[in-house]
């Protein structure tokens, strides 16, 4: 092993850990509909897991029929399997919680 060898593997990893660092990327699928949507994603998260506790493993914003006609969809990981939970974008008000 050279003495340039540490050094590379040091920016290596600084490459590839800066960016774990920061979080992932705040997309989430349907993000172009948040501009029509009365609650930030944020808020609906908080709704969701007030609804139904455990961790959120996929979510989209969509337009789907029931309330305003724009929801907040979330797949969230329990104890006992998973659970759908759609949040109306407009209100906040829970409509739908059920297994997926």
């Amino acid at each position: 092993m050279n003495a340039t060898t540490p050094r590379a593997v040091g920016l290596l990893l600084l490459t590839v850990m800066i960016p774990m660092a920061t979080g992932p990327a705040a997309a989430y699928t349907g993000q172009q509909l948040a501009r029509d949507a009365k609650i930030t994603i944020d808020q609906a998260r908080a709704i969701a897991l007030k609804a139904h506790p455990g961790r959120i493993t996929d979510e989209e914003l969509e337009r789907e029929n029931g309330g305003s006609g724009l929801r907040y969809t979330f797949s969230v990981d329990t104890d006992s399997g998973v659970q759908e939970l759609g949040v109306d974008a407009a209100t906040g008000q829970v409509l739908e919680n059920s297994p997926d």
